[in-house]
Formats: C-alpha cells, structure tokens, sequence
C-alpha cells in the first residue's frame, strides 16, 4: 500500500534537515529519510568535529609559539598521549537519536533506510512507498572520493571519517590531496605528533585557490616539519600489514603507518532513480534552477546541486526551497559571493573570482595585494603572523568580484569582502571607509591602497 505525505526529503544533510523540521513546523506532513545519522557529514565528522580538532591542534601549537614571543626557540613536547581524547570530545554533543526526536516532535516522520525515485512524486524505501502530494526535496550529499590508483581500493585507507575517529595518533601519516581536507587533517595530525607527508598531483597546494596560498601553506608547512610534494604522479600503493607505501614515479617512495586519501568528494547520486525525472543516471550533479527546482514537484539542495559544497550553501538553498514549497516570496539563487575558509593556520579565507578566473573571464582585472606582516596588527602577533589580503577588482565596473584573505584570523576578516563582493559596494567607497586600528582587517585599506597602484 502506497503511504501519502505532502513532503518527502530524501537525505537529512544540514540543508535538507532543515527543509524538513521547518516545513514541518509550518504544518505539513512530512517524511524524511536517510540510511545514516541525521545531520549528515558536518555535525559527526566534518564541521565541528575536524574543527575542534583543529582548534586543539592550534592551542598545541600557540604552547609551542611562546618562547618565540620571548626571542628563544620554540620547544616541541609530545602531545600524541593526549589527542585521541581531545578528538574524542569533539563528537561526545551530536546525537543521532536526539536530531529524529527533535525532526518528530515538530510532526515529521523519519524513516531508516536508502530511497530512491519512481517518477517526480514516488520515493520507495525498501519495501515501503511514499507518494508526495506537494513535494520531494532531494539531499543526498557527497562521499569521499578515491583516486583510480593501482592498488588504492584494496588498501586500508583512511577517509576524513576514519582520521576524525582515530583513537591513537600514527608515527606517521601520508596524505594523498592537496586540498581543504588534506591540509586541514594533514597539520592536525602533525600538530598531534605525527611525521606528515602530503602528496599533490597539482603544482601548488589548494590549487583552487590564488597560486598566493599555496605557497604560503607549503612555508608553513615546511617551518612545522611537514613534507610537501606537488606536481607528483602517483604509480601504487600498497600495505604490508604495517605500513603503506606510495610509489611515486620518479620520486623515492613515501612509507607511513596510515594513509589519508583527501583528493576531493562526489555528489551520492548512484541509485536514486534520477533518470525517472529525466536526469541521467550518470550525472556528477543535480541540474537546479534559482529556485532549486529540478522538475516540476522536485527540489533538490546541498553537495549534490554541485553549487558548493559548504554547509553554509545548503543552509542558504534550504531557505529558498522552504519558502518556494510555501509559495512565500524567493529571492533567486545567487552564488557570486559564496564564502570558502580552509581553517588551517594560517586560515585561508576566499571569496568569488580568483584573479585567474576573473582573467579567463574576459574581465578587466586589477589586483590589490598585501601581506599580513606589514600591518600593525602583523607586527604585534608577531611568531605567526604570515598571511596577506588579495582584492580582484573589476576595472571596468569599479567592484570587487573576488577577495582573498590569509592570516590567524583569515575567515573573520574575509566577512567584509564577502559583504563587498555581494553587495558589489564601489571600491571607492570602500576607500572613504574607516577602518579599526589595529587590527587585521586594516590590513583591507592597505591592499585598497595597492589597487590603486600603491
């Protein structure tokens, strides 16, 4: 027998839970489904997990800093005996069972289990089906992606998952990807006491990124005795029961005890039936309008629309589905100034164009640039003060269509470019502004300054 709902969301990720409790709360009867822990990567081991990591890593290393704010050099004590708890107490507040309890109390039914699409308005989970009257929202999210390496399927490998719930820190640790999640984990980890090595088919660190922040993590890097090799090609790896081996073509091998594998995630799309609504089974990404509609009745958010896989998107995208289903008003979608941090330290914060996309865009670029350490603030922190603020500026328009910002507190001070490139505000009137002495978005009027040809 077919059960009826108004709404079913498929996938209860960060953006789609939200769909789900807050159309629920609006008086609609609604399903939602997944097969695994409600809250999807961030609560268990993405955001706030691999954070806390950080943010303990980082406390390690500011220990470590203060005899260089005295003039000495720094000391390095052994932190391994206490990661595995730190970790630990990453994950102790996030809940499963209290995340469906508070879905159920606001009228909403959870079902277990792995659905997927019969036509616009069918969703089948095992041997139950579920016709929308009003609509399905789909939020599926993304998975760890492995790289076609000989031998890396047969390996026991870590993921993020597997590295956030590690209980012991490794002698040593290669990562393979350059990326966000690489870096991230790859400090942590030597922060913790492990001998780190990552691996980077690309010419630079967060290739994504300005060429600027690469560089500057690979100084880092090489400053806190974690090796860095880029632009290499990966020919095996291997496992003896104790230690994996990557083999690197013209390159000596790289031996470690675990083995991170970081080359980046995929939307979960295989089994969901999306060519029943006319997508293709092989799509990398779910097709949406400015309204996240996929087909008519179908609305779809989060890792999977491939518009950014953040859960400040999916937050954002949860509104204009909640409010479309509703039939309130919707601004469209707008991703000129999606926000990105990577929290390694020094946190590398961007937003918009980098100068080389806005260049390929046919775009009349002029560049702003300076670095950190010449600002006051630089001056004052002092033993890690590296960073720099980088503005992408649109000559012909007089606005900023990206910006860069690297430093101790890189995602903060990137808050005001984010606000500049969404709101396109002139650079002259970002000029004329005044800006707080001293810290480090000071440094902002500086590279301002530089745009204008120093």
């Amino acid at each position: 027998m077919t059960e009826q709902a108004e709404v079913i969301v498929v996938g209860m990720g960060p953006g789609s839970e939200d769909v789900a409790e807050r159309l629920a709360a609006a008086g609609l009867d609604v399903v939602g489904v997944d097969g695994r822990l409600v809250g999807g990567e961030c609560p268990y081991w993405g955001c706030v997990p691999s954070k806390m990591m950080i943010r303990a890593a980082g406390l390690l290393a500011d220990g470590r800093r203060i005899p260089g704010m005295a003039g000495t050099s720094t000391v390095t004590p052994d932190w391994a005996p206490v990661a595995g708890r730190i970790r630990q107490e990453a994950t102790d507040d996030w809940d499963d069972t209290v995340a469906v309890e508070r879905f159920e109390s606001k009228g909403g039914r959870f079902v277990r289990g792995w659905a997927h699409l019969e036509g616009p308005s069918t969703v089948v989970v095992g041997d139950r089906t579920f016709e929308a009257s009003r609509a399905v929202v789909l939020g599926v999210g993304a998975r760890s992606w492995s790289p076609p390496i000989p031998g890396l399927s047969g390996v026991p490998a870590w993921t993020n998952r597997d590295a956030v719930e590690a209980e012991e820190v490794p002698a040593s640790l290669a990562v393979i990807g350059g990326g966000p999640i690489g870096v991230e984990l790859g400090q942590t980890f030597a922060r913790f006491g492990s001998r780190v090595t990552v691996l980077e088919v690309g010419p630079l660190l967060m290739g994504p990124e300005e060429p600027e922040a690469g560089r500057l993590l690979a100084e880092v890097f090489a400053d806190e005795g974690i090796d860095v090799l880029t632009g290499v090609t990966i020919a095996s790896v291997s496992h003896d029961g104790d230690r994996f081996t990557v083999e690197l073509e013209g390159r000596d091998p790289v031996v470690a005890e675990r083995l991170l594998v970081a080359a980046g995630r995929r939307p979960s799309l295989e089994g969901l039936g999306l060519a029943s609504i006319g997508v293709p089974d092989d799509a990398h990404a779910i097709p949406v309008d400015d309204h996240l509609r996929v087909v008519d009745g179908v609305w779809a958010v989060g890792d999977a629309t491939g518009k950014g896989a953040f859960t400040h998107v999916s937050m954002y995208q949860a509104d204009i589905v909640v409010n479309d289903i509703l039939g309130n008003p919707v601004t469209p979608a707008d991703y000129r100034a999606v926000p990105r941090v990577t929290f390694t330290d020094p946190e590398i914060g961007s937003v918009g164009l980098n100068e080389r996309a806005a260049r390929a865009r046919g775009i009349a670029v002029r560049v702003g640039f300076t670095e950190l350490p010449s600002s006051t603030r630089g001056w004052i922190q002092k033993v890690d003060n590296r960073g720099y603020i980088k503005l992408v500026e649109d000559a012909d328009r007089g606005v900023l269509v990206g910006a860069s910002s690297a430093g101790p507190m890189g995602g903060e001070v990137l808050g005001l470019l984010t606000l500049a490139v969404h709101a396109e505000v002139p650079t002259e009137r970002l000029r004329h502004m005044i800006y707080a002495y001293p810290t480090f978005h000071r440094a902002i009027e500086a590279a301002l300054h530089d745009l204008d040809g120093g």
